[in-house]
């Protein structure tokens, strides 16, 4: 299954709710109106596209019908396209670099996927044939670093851990310490999510930060912040919270199948300028692909308007 079909595929119940709203805005007669644009834009609205990069995007719609006066439904579709992947930016990959060590620190409230998110990584990178080490580093509940066990299990992966309660950072520590004398490719550190208190999670982030940049000062680190989409609205907050809390490098965006508010990709977007470099389009392992705006932009409308 290609790249775009995976997308149409995760992305099903969001283009089935913005066809089915498409479709009762009467279309019939081939072109838009100034209540079918008003009503288009509630629908973006309702598929959490948020209120930020609606506006964003239906300005650009109306300046467009304005100065070209085409308000075909072909047109707008188009118009509709640009506006999106304006919002979301050129497409970011995830990647690493050969001949040193490679960390992927993730971060984000409990729930988000992160745990699940570490061992997806795992899987894809052992078929890459990479030496990888993971890093329980989520102290504050036992589960995590139990559910991180199960995947470094499933994967083969070596895991660093110690008891619940243990000091996040001395994880890390020991973690980027041991993946160095086993020359490991990649460091996949699975942080905790605590975000009731924002001076502390700023704190423990930065502590982890400076112990990496002591560490292995030539190690390609990045931050990547993992957001449920099925949270919606909470999920933008989240992202504008972090985003301000650490240095984050890109997004990871998981359950986009959970439910038809995919469109909170673009709320995200818009709220943090951060790139998007992953998507979770469903439970399976190979279902964690790389963010491509095109394909998402494609896979949310039906195949005719």
């Amino acid at each position: 299954m290609g790249l775009l079909d995976k997308f149409k595929q995760g992305l099903s119940k969001t283009r089935a709710f913005l066809s089915s709203g498409i479709k009762q805005l009467g279309l019939a007669m081939g072109y838009f109106d100034e209540d079918m644009i008003d009503e288009l834009e509630v629908l973006l609205l309702q598929a959490d596209v948020g209120s930020a990069a609606t506006e964003r995007i239906m300005t650009g719609l109306r300046q467009d019908l304005k100065q070209t006066r085409d308000s075909s439904q072909a047109h707008v579709r188009e118009v509709l396209q640009q506006e999106m992947l304006a919002v979301l930016g050129p497409r970011h990959t995830l990647a690493l670099k050969a001949d040193q060590l490679n960390i992927l620190l993730l971060i984000g409230v409990n729930g988000s996927g992160k745990t699940t998110t570490a061992g997806k990584l795992c899987l894809r990178y052992q078929s890459e044939a990479r030496q990888v080490l993971l890093a329980a580093a989520d102290t504050f509940r036992a589960a995590a670093i139990e559910q991180l066990d199960v995947w470094a299990s499933q994967t083969g992966t070596a895991i660093i851990r110690q008891q619940s309660g243990a000091d996040p950072a001395a994880v890390v520590f020991d973690a980027v310490k041991a993946a160095q004398s086993r020359g490991s490719q990649v460091l996949i550190i699975d942080t905790a999510g605590r975000l009731h208190n924002k001076q502390n999670l700023m704190d423990e982030l930065a502590k982890i930060r400076r112990i990496i940049a002591k560490e292995a000062p030539t190690a390609n680190c990045q931050t990547l912040l993992v957001a449920d989409a099925t949270s919606g609205q909470n999920a933008v907050l989240q992202a504008e919270t972090f985003n301000k809390a650490a240095q984050i490098d890109g997004i990871v965006l998981t359950k986009l199948d959970g439910n038809g508010k995919g469109g909170v990709a673009l709320a995200i977007a818009q709220a943090t300028h951060l790139p998007i470099v992953l998507a979770g389009l469903g439970e399976q392992a190979e279902d964690l692909v790389d963010f491509d705006p095109q394909a998402f932009v494609a896979s949310l409308f039906p195949e005719e308007l």
